[in-house]
């Protein structure tokens, strides 16, 4: 039977223990896809028994934390709050209240879900490449919209004489084609005006675009239920660099400038210890009312008041994962329900810290033994 989320942490928060803490990965560690991994319910119950604080910290994004989490709390039976993941754009909120961009094009994403978390984010006004399609079918003239998509999912009211400030890439593409053109176009543009190209005698260094780009994640593969990986952002971050080092006949060891967040760099995992420690603090104050808020840190802000000897970060990725985890002085465990399989140990980019398992609860269960709890 489902929990609520206010019954849980009443019981939860009654002999919280702070020595560790873990952090998971969603795809191919609780989910494969949109199924359940069988071992992630397990996992997660054994450590609300044992009044151990976790977060999902995902590459994945495209909708609200809220949603996410209402979707996986549901798969796993088990009650997590949106004050317990970082999403791969999560951070990108600071940017908004911040105020550093206003007019932004979010890119990925199904449907236009992911205009509407900009927007709750708090950037002012936000575009989709599918509104552009919608006022200038041209620009993409192979795109894949159907004309349904087009009515329901994009706006016919949006004002392309003004410069977009930045494009920020929300999640994996739905349609490549269309959006590498269109970002690639407004990279080369005068000051992001949509129709326009820069000058490309103009004495200015080529490698930065006319507007900044910002990845919210750079995994080059995936995990679903499909038994082979599927590309993911940094594959479309690689289409997209290597077609704009073309455009501005950069030299070879020359690239589009840009900012990525996500597993593995330090910013994200930053961000993501102070949503942890947030948790923590939450649970031992039975803060039940604002359990839905995400507390937002500061970006590149590395937490110095960590009540945590061990963070542990579970995931399937050694490109993601378990390289961000080493580089940022947590422990890591690595996974075969995902990306990584066996075969690939020789040529990893990062090992784990603290072992491969064959799924998540059976990491969980040894790291608490190794750790003095039952």
């Amino acid at each position: 039977m489902f929990v609520p989320m206010q019954e849980f942490l009443i019981s939860y928060t009654n002999g919280i223990k702070n020595e560790v803490a873990f952090v998971f990965d969603i795809d191919g560690v609780l989910l494969r896809g949109k199924k359940a991994i069988p071992s992630a319910k397990p996992a997660l119950e054994l450590l609300n028994t044992n009044k151990i604080p976790y977060i999902l910290l995902t590459n994945g994004g495209g909708v609200s934390e809220k949603s996410r989490v209402e979707f996986i709390s549901k798969e796993l039976n088990i009650p997590i709050s949106p004050s317990q993941i970082v999403q791969s754009h999560t951070p990108m909120k600071a940017l908004a209240q911040n105020n550093l961009y206003n007019r932004v094009m979010v890119v990925g994403g199904p449907e236009d879900k992911a205009r509407y978390v900009a927007l709750e984010y708090g950037f002012k006004e936000v575009i989709t490449p599918g509104d552009i399609i919608r006022q200038q079918p041209s620009i993409s003239p192979h795109h894949r919209y159907t004309k349904e998509q087009i009515e329901n999912f994009t706006k016919p009211d949006i004002d392309l004489t003004k410069p977009i400030e930045a494009v920020l890439i929300f999640n994996d593409p739905r349609d490549a084609g269309t959006d590498v053109q269109i970002v690639c176009d407004i990279l080369n543009s005068v000051e992001g005006l949509i129709g326009t190209k820069r000058p490309f005698d103009d004495g200015k260094d080529r490698q930065k675009p006319s507007i900044p780009i910002i990845f919210s994640n750079n995994d080059f593969v995936w995990a679903n239920d499909y038994p082979l990986p599927r590309f993911g952002q940094g594959a479309f971050r690689i289409t997209v660099e290597a077609l704009y080092s073309e455009m501005n006949q950069l030299k070879h060891n020359e690239k589009l400038e840009s900012t990525i967040m996500g597993k593995p760099f330090k910013i994200q995992y930053d961000f993501a210890h102070s949503v942890l420690i947030n948790w923590r603090n939450k649970l031992i104050a039975n803060d039940v009312n604002d359990a839905n808020d995400l507390t937002l840190p500061n970006l590149n802000e590395t937490p110095t008041n960590s009540p945590f000897k061990k963070i542990y970060m579970v995931g399937d990725n050694p490109a993601s994962d378990i390289q961000g985890a080493n580089q940022n002085g947590w422990e890591s465990i690595l996974l075969r329900t995902g990306v990584f399989k066996d075969d690939d140990w020789n040529h990893i980019v990062a090992r784990p810290t603290a072992g491969v398992f064959d799924n998540v609860y059976d990491s969980v269960k040894e790291i608490l033994l190794k750790n003095g709890y039952n």
